[in-house]
């Protein structure tokens, strides 16, 4: 599981580019909800989707 993320860290999916930049809402447990730019939140489990977090600029 991921440690080094926060709610309001910007990050991508590696494996769904398409989705393009996610900001974090929220972590219970293994669970993030995510807002990415093109489709909107997402529910990702932390123990099978390791997200890459990044550095933006709005």
């Amino acid at each position: 599981m991921q440690y080094d993320l926060e709610p309001g860290n910007f990050v991508i999916n590696p494996l769904e580019k398409s989705w393009g930049i996610g900001q974090i809402q929220s972590i219970i447990k293994n669970k993030a909800t995510v807002n990415f730019q093109n489709c909107g939140k997402k529910v990702i489990n932390l123990e099978n989707i390791i997200l890459k977090k990044i550095q933006y600029e709005q």
